[in-house]
């Protein structure tokens, strides 16, 4: 079940009767450069950031959401890559299991990668309510999984 990039994400999540492990579909919904902004209320109400690369999503813990204005900084934390499955999953995860809580899309849709390095990720977000650049930096100093996340100028 999900290869080595998503064997973290099934080390915390063990059991197939997980109602995340099958999406809305149980199948892999997201193909392409897509991305999801997942709101999560669990323990500490947040949003997760996943961008969809080399067959998984990528993802991050926003606890403020993205920004909305250019410049605007946001924590992010890198948290396991997640299975394609998962970018179409909406519900609610029962209590007592990993991450307990109901889960809604905010927003989806596609983007355009401008670069991708293990220290700065730049992309253009095509989404319903967020559209426009959007850069991921990574910021070491506040510790190895934490990044920036910035709403940059569109051109």
């Amino acid at each position: 079940m999900g290869g080595s990039r998503t064997a973290g994400y099934y080390r915390c999540r063990p059991g197939p009767q997980r109602p995340d492990h099958r999406g809305k579909t149980g199948a892999t919904a997201m193909t392409g450069d897509t991305f999801v902004l997942h709101e999560h209320f669990s323990q500490h109400h947040h949003f997760d950031f996943r961008l969809e690369r080399d067959g998984v999503l990528v993802s991050w813990a926003v606890p403020k959401g993205l920004p909305e204005t250019p410049g605007e900084r946001r924590l992010a934390i890198a948290v396991e890559d997640h299975p394609l499955s998962y970018g179409d999953f909406v519900g609610t995860i029962p209590e007592g299991q990993y991450g307990a809580g109901e889960v809604k899309i905010a927003d989806a849709g596609t983007y355009e990668t401008l670069e991708w390095t293990d220290e700065r990720i730049e992309v253009v977000l095509h989404g319903r309510h967020f559209s426009g650049k959007y850069v991921l930096l990574r910021f070491k100093k506040a510790g190895e999984k934490n990044w920036l996340v910035l709403k940059g100028k569109d051109a």
